[in-house]
């Protein structure tokens, strides 16, 4: 006994076609809506079974629709007679005061469901009241949650505790109807005439206690993400990634107040719309930014941009030591050093520093092509290597060894 399919296919085929009077779910609730009361969508007439009418009582004979992506659950005095997860016309039989019974396919959802049978099903005598609900099982959208304070949790890139305001939406989905009203749904919306119950209407308390939960489950779904090495641990990919921050704000509230395993609750998908970080951890980022910026090729090139700008500012302000070692630059350096570790065979060390750069010497001052070139002033090649010793290119020990050549000691 309980309910027997009369057709496969929510409103589909001619039978279907055929019944003049039969429960239905109402046409006025928002997206939103979770749960709500199945309504008579005509009287019989006089035809068929159903011919007793009593007022919250599903008479024998009733034909009930289960719509695609809704299931059907039958109360009596609050307590769960029958579930339906399966789209199809359904005939509800009343004969056995024992009757109950579960139609919920052969798919992982119908096991799910038959495993919960078991622990819910009812086994008192009918007759008080029965009523018929239907169970939202599409996803729910449109759940906000926000923060008016900064959360904090410890992130896993930057290798600290990071803090921010945040606020944004995530849609839900029942993943066991049977779970669902019989551990989270309040009594008053299980009564006839009752309210629906709506996740977006903040008089619900238990919509209210939902968002709540989340809101204090945010700092862990923050660490789960940023701490998980196949995200990144990037806190920037979290806007565009609304199923991976999905899952560690979903095993966040799992963990914390078991929502799939004991409400049949699951979060889907999240839309983060904004987030606030502190002064603390803004300053952070600016440094992670310029340790980014200094990085690898990208380094190398910013080093050179710096060693030219260094250059063209000692041209046009004329000195000092550092900026005549900016002036010299790189190529300088290297020859000096080069000279240093030439054999001390008799060759003539040639520092070359102002003008080390190739083609940086006017040509007038170029040896002709195969005569020997000038003999340096002594003072003026040690003067130059006391700039470079001074600037902290050369160690002490460089200085001394490139005075010991040019003075020949």
């Amino acid at each position: 006994m309980g309910f027997i399919k009369a057709f496969s296919g929510a409103l589909g085929g001619t039978f279907a076609d055929q019944w003049k009077d039969f429960y239905t779910p109402r046409n006025d609730v928002e997206g939103t809506a979770a749960l709500y009361q199945a309504v008579l969508q005509s009287q019989n007439n006089g035809r068929g079974e159903n011919t007793k009418g009593n007022q919250n009582i599903i008479t024998n004979g009733s034909k009930i629709v289960v719509p695609d992506g809704m299931a059907l659950i039958t109360v009596q005095d609050g307590a769960i007679t029958g579930c339906v997860a399966e789209p199809g016309g359904f005939t509800y039989t009343s004969d056995d005061p024992n009757s109950k019974s579960v139609f919920a396919g052969d798919g992982l959802f119908g096991q799910t469901l038959k495993s919960s049978w078991e622990k819910v099903k009812f086994g008192g005598q009918p007759g008080a009241q029965q009523l018929a609900f239907y169970v939202n099982l599409k996803e729910i959208p449109n759940n906000k949650f926000g923060t008016q304070s900064e959360i904090y949790w410890d992130d896993a890139f930057f290798g600290t505790q990071v803090g921010a305001v945040t606020r944004g939406t995530y849609t839900l989905k029942i993943v066991d109807p049977l779970l669902f009203v019989k551990n989270f749904v309040p009594a008053t919306y299980l009564q006839a005439d009752a309210p629906v119950f709506d996740f977006a209407d903040m008089e619900n308390d238990a919509a209210s206690q939902l968002f709540n939960e989340v809101v204090g489950s945010l700092s862990a779904a923050f660490s789960n993400y940023t701490n998980d090495p196949s995200k990144g641990n990037r806190m920037s990919k979290i806007q565009g990634d609304q199923i991976g921050f999905a899952q560690s704000l979903s095993a966040a509230v799992e963990d914390g107040y078991q929502w799939k395993s004991s409400r049949g609750l699951e979060i889907v998908k999240v839309a983060i719309l904004a987030i606030e970080y502190d002064e603390d951890t803004k300053e952070l980022m600016k440094d992670v930014k310029k340790a980014d910026a200094l990085s690898g090729a990208r380094g190398n090139a910013f080093m050179q941009q710096a060693a030219a700008r260094g250059m063209q500012g000692a041209g046009e302000n004329g000195g000092g030591a550092n900026m005549a070692f900016m002036g010299m630059g790189m190529n300088a350096a290297g020859n000096m050093m080069g000279a240093m570790q030439q054999p001390e065979n008799g060759s003539t060390y040639q520092p070359g520093f102002a003008g080390a750069a190739q083609g940086a010497q006017p040509a007038a001052e170029q040896p002709a092509q195969g005569a020997q070139p000038a003999a340096e002033d002594p003072t003026a090649k040690l003067l130059e290597a006391k700039k470079l010793l001074d600037a902290g290119a050369i160690s002490q020990e460089d200085y001394d060894k490139i005075k010991a050549q040019t003075l020949g000691l």
